[in-house]
């Protein structure tokens, strides 16, 4: 007896069954809008941490170092697991992977809502981290099968990639009055009433969805593309926070090692867990550089410009995320005119001058420089989000149209692991540089004690929180010797984000070439 909530599965020649076309019918579009709620939520809690931080570092007292771990340890573990994750969720049902995940992250999140130092809130956000993994390859590749025609799949991805941006713009608006209203402990329990919605709605409306013909279970496999992306993103993190080291050596040999046996034993085998000869087109492997680059400018100016609204401008987390709103809806309006404009303009036409509009909106926080206003920060976002909402939609697209429908879910993973690793290193390789910087800057001024030296000169919150035991004008030397140090480290961040935003327009002018 057939399953009614199943369909047919699409071929990747026709994207069709039988060769005829297949519409999306009203109960699609509504299983969308349940997928978007996943979508919504990883957004949301990656924007409301970039403005939770600031109390978190006051709060914790916590070192620029932790405070990067605070950030990282979630999408660094997904990063690691997302491909094995997407691999699985293809053999056991995505929508069952789905729903495990939601369940395992509605629990962690209440967890990381308790925790009770910096450390124990690592640790639940690295324990969040494994069940997000299963939650992002799932929507889209249920997306990949549920919307077989190209233009309405176009669409749909468009509307799915402007989820992470309307959850963008509603965590700073939501989470600035929660912050404000119950303290930054409140952030994480947004999560439990949309998953709750989503546990709902999931076995009604999205239909079951596996590969039909799935290879034998691979444990080596599976660890050995762990021990690939987990050591990797690991050592570049440590590479940017402490530069050379032991740590960034074991793991950069690590990575080496098991990725070049992982891709040895995908290449022998007659069902690969992931089809490593998908690099070797060179319009996937672009549009793949394309997501990780545009998450990466999109996470690193986040990270600072949260920070230089609150600690420098002395604005309210509703205030300051009022001020990026106008920036995040412009995301999602170029994504979805990203879809028309792809109809009469080759894709990497599209997407080399979106990426050069991020590169511009970087520039101009570069040229403005100390003393950037609120208003010149919201314009600049602005600009740079023009140009991720465009290639964001598009490079999705290229992703998971390079595969047959049946392999979305490790196509998915790809594409996750660069949207995770690109969020990673926005914050670890941008957020290194702008510590660095401030910590060069500082002039602290006499009258520290030890303690009150080094804590000042760790982040612009530590030195705010000093401020607190000191005279007032001891107190206020300090503020304004932190914030010019903290401003300035902003202008070398923002124009080494310039730079890379340039090289990745042309690497995808070089690599989109032949995107259809």
């Amino acid at each position: 007896m057939t399953d009614p909530t199943t369909r047919p599965t699409a071929t990747h020649t026709a994207g069709s069954v039988d060769d005829r076309p297949v519409r999306a019918r009203p109960r699609d579009w509504a299983a969308l809008v349940v997928l978007m709620l996943p979508v919504l939520l990883v957004s949301i809690d990656n924007t409301v941490l970039s403005f939770a931080l600031p109390e978190i570092s006051l709060e914790f007292a916590t070192s620029g170092t932790m405070l990067l771990w605070i950030v990282d340890s979630y999408p660094l573990v997904l990063a690691g697991l997302l491909v094995a994750m997407g691999s699985f969720g293809d053999r056991f049902g995505r929508r069952r992977m789905l729903i495990v995940g939601a369940i395992g992250f509605g629990v962690l999140s209440v967890v990381a809502a308790f925790a009770e130092s910096a450390g124990a809130l690592v640790a639940s956000r690295a324990a969040l981290g494994f069940f997000g993994a299963m939650l992002m390859p799932s929507t889209l590749s249920l997306l990949r099968n549920i919307f077989l025609d190209r233009e309405q799949r176009r669409l749909a991805l468009a509307i799915w990639a402007s989820g992470f941006a309307a959850g963008s713009a509603l965590g700073p608006i939501v989470g600035g009055f929660l912050i404000e209203g119950f303290g930054w402990r409140s952030v994480f329990l947004l999560a439990v009433p949309m998953l709750a919605l989503m546990l709902v709605f999931t076995p009604l409306l999205v239909p079951e969805s596996k590969d039909p013909r799935p290879g034998p279970i691979d444990p080596l496999s599976v660890v050995l593309s762990i021990a690939t992306l987990f050591p990797l993103v690991l050592a570049i993190k440590s590479f940017a926070t402490d530069g050379v080291g032991p740590v960034a050596a074991i793991g950069l040999a690590i990575a080496a090692l098991a990725g070049i046996w992982f891709v040895r034993r995908q290449l022998a085998r007659p069902v690969p867990m992931l089809d490593v000869r998908l690099f070797s087109y060179a319009p996937f492997s672009g549009a793949v550089l394309v997501n990780f680059l545009a998450v990466f400018s999109l996470t690193g100016f986040l990270y600072f410009g949260a920070q230089h609204l609150q600690l420098v401008l002395g604005l309210g987390p509703v205030q300051s995320g009022l001020l990026l709103l106008p920036g995040l809806l412009v995301m999602i309006a170029m994504g979805l005119a990203a879809v028309r404009i792809v109809k009469r303009v080759h894709p990497r036409v599209v997407v080399s001058a979106a990426l050069v509009l991020s590169a511009v909106g970087y520039l101009l926080i570069a040229v403005v420089g100390n003393g950037t206003s609120g208003l010149a920060l919201a314009v600049a976002f602005a600009v740079l989000s023009a140009g991720i909402g465009a290639s964001e939609t598009l490079s999705n697209d290229l992703i998971v149209s390079a595969v047959p429908a049946e392999k979305a879910g490790s196509a998915a993973g790809i594409s996750e692991t660069a949207y995770e690793v690109g969020a990673v290193f926005g914050t670890a390789v941008l957020g290194s540089i702008l510590v660095s910087s401030y910590r060069d800057a500082i002039d602290l001024p006499a009258g520290l004690s030890e303690r009150q030296q080094a804590i000042s000169s760790e982040t612009l919150g530590g030195a705010i929180n000093v401020a607190g035991e000191l005279p007032a004008p001891l107190g206020q030397a300090l503020i304004e010797t932190a914030r010019h140090a903290f401003d300035s480290g902003i202008t070398t961040t923002a124009g080494i984000g310039a730079v890379l935003m340039v090289a990745a327009s042309y690497l995808a002018w070089r690599t989109l070439r032949d995107a259809r």
